[in-house]
């Protein structure tokens, strides 16, 4: 598989100091990578390097190849002001396409033909006229991560995607980030604080603390002292 993103000594922060430093990995196309770290340890720092919104002071986050950032479909964390939204289904969809209008003020058949295809494959058309804060959190992310399919069908990064989200929901939601990974081959990049979900579903970790404490295969990293020592902290019983 190609690579999309190589990341080489980067260190990341802000003008009043450093959040993260010595981070190295790389993703590849079909690649389920999961960003796993306590609060503070860098993750949100990270989303926003890839997202260009902030560079690092030091190193390198290249994009490869026929990707560029403006392929990316991004998932972010909702506040509860964006959960009361009052827009409908089809039209936070449709805003996915918004790159790809370039200065047209309007949506092309093209363009609102995607957005539907897409609400199907999520199982989410029969919403399509209603209004976005008056479903329930499953389907808001459902939703989301549509608008975001509608930016790319190569590379998801997704932020906390099943914050607030009840079990099932939570469930069900892992499951269909899943087939689009496997299925559709579209790559994944998720941060979360799950380990259990990390380690059922991604085939990459990358964990963080300051600086980089482990990036390897999920199997590599169940084996090592980093990550026994952080999923025996989790509380996960080995059961998925």
């Amino acid at each position: 598989m190609s690579e999309q993103i190589k990341c080489v000594d980067a260190v990341l922060g802000y003008e009043d100091g450093v959040v993260c430093e010595n981070i190295n990995f790389n993703v590849s196309e079909g690649d389920y990578l999961c960003i796993l770290g306590e609060n503070g340890a860098g993750k949100s720092t990270l989303m926003k390097a890839l997202l260009g919104l902030n560079p690092p002071l030091k190193g390198s986050i290249e994009f490869c190849g026929d990707t560029t950032r403006r392929e990316i479909g991004y998932l972010p964390q909702q506040t509860p002001v964006q959960r009361d939204f009052p827009a409908s289904v089809r039209e936070i969809v449709q805003s996915g396409c918004l790159n790809r209008c370039g200065l047209r003020p309007f949506y092309n058949k093209e363009e609102k033909r995607l957005a539907d295809e897409v609400m199907e494959r999520l199982g989410i058309k029969d919403l399509a006229k209603k209004c976005y804060r008056e479903l329930s959190g499953g389907q808001q992310q459902r939703v989301l991560l549509a608008r975001a399919l509608c930016a790319t069908g190569k590379l998801l990064l997704l932020d906390e995607p099943v914050t607030g989200l009840d079990p099932k929901a939570t469930a069900e939601m892992y499951e269909l980030i899943d087939k689009l990974n496997k299925k559709e081959k579209v790559t994944v990049i998720m941060i979360s604080h799950d380990v259990t979900a990390a380690v059922k579903y991604a085939d990459h970790v990358l964990q963080l603390g300051k600086t980089q404490l482990f990036f390897g295969s999920t199997e590599d990293y169940i084996e090592s002292d980093i990550g026994k020592t952080f999923i025996a902290e989790s509380g996960w019983s080995g059961n998925v």
